[in-house]
Parts: C-alpha cells; sequence; structure tokens
C-alpha cells in the first residue's frame, strides 16, 4: 500500500470487519496479507465484529514467518527439545 498510516472516515456503526472489508476493496495490493492479518484497535488484539469509534486506531498486524539459527544456538542445526520431568 505505501503507507505507514492511513486516516479513514467511518460510519459511527462501523466494525473491524466493515473497514477491513473496505480496505481490501481500496486496496486490493493488500491481498492475503490482509486476510490472514491479526488485527487491534488500539493496540488491544479484537476480532472483527468490534464496532469502531472516534479517533480509534486500527492495525493490520501480517503473518510473519522464517527467521535464522544463526542467533540461536549458534546456527548448529536444530536446538534439543526437553521434557518436563
Amino acid at each position: 500500500m505505501g503507507h505507514g498510516e492511513l486516516v479513514v472516515e467511518a460510519s459511527e456503526s462501523s466494525t473491524v470487519g466493515d473497514l477491513l472489508s473496505r480496505l481490501r476493496a481500496e486496496h486490493p495490493e493488500l491481498g492475503a496479507a490482509a486476510e490472514n492479518a491479526m488485527l487491534a484497535v488500539n493496540q488491544e488484539y479484537v476480532g472483527p465484529d468490534l464496532r469502531l469509534h472516534d479517533g480509534d486506531e486500527l492495525a493490520l498486524i501480517p503473518p510473519v514467518s522464517g527467521g535464522s539459527c544463526s542467533l540461536v544456538g549458534g546456527g548448529r542445526g536444530p536446538l534439543p527439545v526437553q521434557g518436563k520431568s
């Protein structure tokens, strides 16, 4: 999308899901990342049914994966897993 922040006007009865649907329609480049994103309002994880209020901040947190073992365990293969005794 190319935005760190986007200001959007929404009706008083809008939910997180309503706004997410609108954003996906207006910004198709969001693609699958928007469908799989975690949602947060005012820095608290929420579901799509939450009603939005004036001044709320909606964050789309895209799925992440990957990483490297080079910092953990020296990158010498898998780390050992020990069960509880």
